[in-house]
């Protein structure tokens, strides 16, 4: 078939059909109905003379020719889509774009929430959707469905470009009366507390992976899912937690936590923003990566306080 007849919509149905290999799924992401769906199936095994998805028991399977199309049109889907975004202007004031981005929820806490508030006044209209990264967010990224991923640069996909927000350590926090926080913490005072872990999604985050690097001896008491959970179970005990000081420095006086360098050697953290490489040119997508870049250089940490022995009793004078 030449390509002045052919209905270049269906390339996008294509796509999400490779991907999702279900017809209601893949209606659902293109807010379609299910038999609007089938009849964009049908119009593409007409168009390209072949099945493109077979039954097969409740799955349904692609093709040999299917499967060998599918990564070319992918990459036309994703150039058309950065090709119409880049043709227009973005005019924040007036834009009622959606974004959508996964980040966990430190970077939100300390980055996308202060820049959502001076946003309400400057894009009143624009709107975000934020979701939690998982295993599936670097497909998402990749398939067009996320327009930016925040993550530690080492979790970044390979093949397309990302700007660094900022460099971020890590400390140790617990709760304020632990006299081993009211002094420089030492190796032996580091190792020989409880600790609270963080774990997303069951997978180890930078700083676990740092700290096993090192030889890590900790005695792990209470694996969290979040870093925004895990202060929350330091408080009137003796245990410890490493997390970023961006984060400590914000939870360190509502939740009554003290903040100490640790004495272990581990490397910084390079926070990113990763997008598509066809989104390159998004006037939109430019201007809000300009706006994180702008917003993280304001989001340099205070100092987090530390209660000195006389200001509160500890927990051995409790004990």
């Amino acid at each position: 078939m030449r390509l002045d007849q052919f209905d270049l919509n269906l390339l996008v149905a294509f796509d999400v059909l490779l991907a999702e290999r279900n017809v209601t799924q893949a209606a659902r992401r293109l807010n379609m109905t299910q038999s609007a769906m089938s009849a964009a199936l049908k119009r593409l095994r007409e168009s390209l003379n072949d099945e493109v998805l077979v039954q097969f028991g409740k799955k349904m399977v692609p093709t040999s020719r299917a499967l060998a199309m599918a990564p070319d049109v992918a990459a036309a889907v994703q150039n058309l889509r950065s090709l119409i975004a880049s043709a227009a202007s973005f005019e924040p004031a007036r834009s009622m774009r959606r974004f959508r981005i996964a980040a966990s929820d430190y970077i939100t806490t300390v980055l996308l929430a202060p820049l959502l508030e001076s946003l309400q006044s400057d894009a009143p209209s624009v709107e975000f959707e934020i979701s939690l990264p998982d295993t599936t967010s670097v497909k998402a990224m990749e398939d067009g469905e996320l327009d930016l991923m925040l993550t530690a640069e080492q979790f970044a996909a390979p093949g397309h470009p990302h700007d660094l927000l900022f460099t971020e350590r890590h400390v140790v926090i617990g709760c304020a009366r632990n006299p081993l926080l009211h002094q420089p913490l030492t190796v032996e005072g580091f190792y020989g507390c409880g600790h609270v872990a963080v774990h997303i999604q069951g997978q180890p985050t930078f700083v676990e992976t740092a700290l096993l690097a090192a030889g890590d001896r900790r005695r792990i008491e209470v694996i969290a899912p979040s870093f925004i959970q895990a202060p929350w179970m330091l408080r009137n005990t003796s245990r410890l937690a490493l997390m970023h000081e961006r984060l400590a420095a914000l939870l360190a006086a509502p939740l009554s936590l003290a903040v100490a360098a640790c004495p272990i050697d581990l490397p910084t953290m390079n926070e990113v923003a990763q997008y598509h490489s066809a989104r390159a040119n998004d006037p939109g997508l430019g201007w809000l990566r300009g706006r994180l870049k702008s917003a993280a250089l304001a989001a340099v940490p205070a100092p987090a306080p530390t209660l000195a022995p006389t200001l509160a009793p500890t927990l051995a004078s409790q004990a």
